[in-house]
């Protein structure tokens, strides 16, 4: 089996910390380290029930997937981190896709499926479904200021955390425009999945 790369380890470090998957004796990992680029919001804000679409062209919503933990990756074509972490994502939905947990890449490409699909299926992207945001309208929901930008929303629809290039939901850029430095909210934070640890 391959190696997880830096974003699979973040991704699994988080779905870990937040008790969304079953540790199955694995203890949560610190939020040290490369796992410091995850915010958790305390409280958990809820997520965005703006429209967005799926390859077909039919409108989704996030509460479709009320119920299971839900990893929403905001990327486009264009941006060479996102494509980096694309190969990462797949492996990780590989790994512990389930039905209670799902990643929902939301390509923010203009063109929408039109570019996005045959450019996944040219990087080999197989595990996971990929949305389409092509009016930004999602992006604006969530306050998207960067990406590639995930987060992590609970089986009640909240998001519990964000780690990426983001600063939205009300976290504060700090250090000028293009530092891709993210402030952190000054409230110490407690993440609650919904489910008894």
């Amino acid at each position: 089996m391959k190696k997880l790369s830096f974003i699979s380890t973040i991704i699994l470090g988080i779905a870990l910390a937040t008790g969304a998957m079953p540790k199955q004796g694995i203890a949560a990992p610190p939020l040290e380290g490369w796992m410091a680029q995850f915010t958790r919001n305390a409280p958990p804000l809820p997520a965005p029930e703006t429209e967005f679409l799926t390859a077909s062209g039919e409108t989704v919503k996030l509460g479709a997937f009320r119920g299971k933990v839900v990893l929403v990756n905001f990327w486009a074509t264009w941006c060479a981190p996102c494509v980096r972490e694309m190969p990462s994502i797949d492996r990780l939905a590989a790994a512990i896709g389930s039905e209670d947990f799902v990643i929902v890449a939301v390509s923010e490409d203009r063109k929408g499926a039109e570019v996005a699909v045959p450019f996944l299926k040219k990087l080999g992207i197989k595990n996971f479904t990929s949305y389409f945001d092509t009016r930004m309208k999602l992006a604006r929901g969530f306050r998207l200021i960067g990406m590639p930008t995930t987060y992590l929303i609970d089986r009640e629809g909240r998001i519990t955390g964000v780690a990426g290039r983001n600063g939205g939901m009300g976290f504060a850029r700090s250090g000028g425009a293009g530092s891709g430095t993210i402030e952190k909210p000054l409230d110490r934070i407690r993440i609650d999945t919904g489910h008894p640890s």
